[in-house]
């Protein structure tokens, strides 16, 4: 064995025993972690009433404050109840995928009414939150020290928005799936309520809004400039959240400007496992690899069939071509310039069981490798 051979072997040793450290680590404290959130969760005050809600019926729409930011995030009720996931045969554009038609049933939430912007996920991505509290030289509560124990991501190696801007209303876009799972840990321990991702079939059951068209406005497709951001009127670029009309039940550009992940991995053959004659209670495809996963509601470049209540996407690894790391990036997607996250809080919150064996927490895929920036 020549010294090139020798030492190519002892890196890929080290990369590997890192990767498994990594993911024993990750494992062996996610049930800490979720358990001292819960804890925050249930001796956390509100900021205000319309956040509590003791039954789905007194469920209201509220807007929450970051704290020590200026940031806000709202929320919109999204009641319980049944519909039909998939596209019917009547649908000329539908896809591979896409059916059979089947019958889903959905424990109400609340999900955001706009998709998480730059000025959100950066509070958590870049530190900002934490370093504006240190500016301040503001107090940290239980609430900040869990929230800064939540692992970031290594600094950008680019502008993640590839020159569309960063206003304060511009969809976060370019991120994992894996990213967006985090940055719902760090607000699960910032706000102490929880927060995730919403599953595809919560996602599209929220876009339908009690509709079976194609969209949610309808099957005219010469009203779709009046509700999204797509490859026919965006000019090449994404928008500012909140812009176009809303769907029925108050929730903006869930057809365009960014795809959101949901929680399920990607799978054209998933609806051929249920019944015609029975109702799924929380489908749920559970991902243990990187790719692909599951996005939904099309974007601001995607052709406007793509943007329908029931189109489906997979990731793919080319959704990171450009990225210049070996092994690539857990958290950046530089070829989806399109890929963002809208959040949902469950009514009923998930015990710690249950987020382990589903996944509904951040688990780094098994194919994957991990940097981490370090606190200042």
């Amino acid at each position: 064995m020549n010294r090139f051979t020798w030492t190519f072997c002892l890196v890929r040793s080290v990369r590997s025993s890192l990767r498994e450290s990594v993911r024993d680590f990750q494992e062996s404290s996610l049930a800490i972690c979720v358990l001292l959130i819960g804890i925050l969760t249930s001796t956390s005050s509100p900021a205000n009433d319309q956040q509590e809600a003791q039954t789905p019926d007194a469920m209201k729409p509220y807007k929450m404050q970051i704290r020590n930011t200026d940031v806000t995030f709202e929320m919109v009720p999204i009641p319980g109840g049944e519909f039909i996931m998939g596209s019917p045969d009547r649908d000329n554009a539908k896809q591979h995928g896409e059916q059979p038609q089947h019958k889903v049933k959905i424990e109400p939430f609340w999900m955001g009414k706009y998709e998480v912007t730059w000025d959100e996920f950066e509070l958590w991505s870049l530190l900002m939150e934490s370093r504006l509290r240190k500016y301040k030289k503001a107090a940290s509560s239980p609430l900040e020290k869990a929230a800064d124990a939540i692992t970031k991501p290594t600094p950008p190696y680019t502008d993640m928005s590839f020159g569309m801007g960063k206003d304060e209303r511009q969809p976060a876009i370019s991120l994992t799936q894996h990213a967006a799972k985090k940055y719902c840990e760090w607000l699960n321990a910032k706000t102490g309520y929880y927060h995730r991702l919403p599953t595809e079939a919560e996602w599209e059951y929220a876009c339908r809004a009690g509709t079976s068209t194609a969209y949610s406005f309808g099957d005219d497709l010469r009203d779709l400039d009046q509700y999204a951001w797509h490859a026919g009127n965006s000019g090449g670029k994404y928008h500012s959240t909140g812009q176009k009309k809303p769907n029925p039940w108050g929730l903006y550009d869930m057809h365009g400007n960014a795809a959101e992940w949901v929680q399920d991995k990607f799978d054209p053959e998933f609806y051929n496992k249920f019944s015609s004659d029975s109702v799924a209670t929380f489908p749920l495809n559970i991902a243990d690899v990187e790719y692909p996963r599951a996005t939904r509601g099309g974007a601001w470049n995607f052709p406007a069939d793509q943007l329908r209540s029931a189109a489906r996407q997979g990731s793919h690894p080319d959704w990171k071509e450009q990225d210049p790391n070996l092994p690539k990036s857990a958290w950046y997607m530089t070829d989806a310039q399109f890929i963002g996250l809208r959040i949902i809080r469950p009514f009923r919150v998930p015990n710690v069981e249950e987020r382990q064996n589903l996944h509904l927490d951040a688990v780094l895929p098994t194919d994957a490798f991990e940097r981490i920036t370090l606190e200042e």
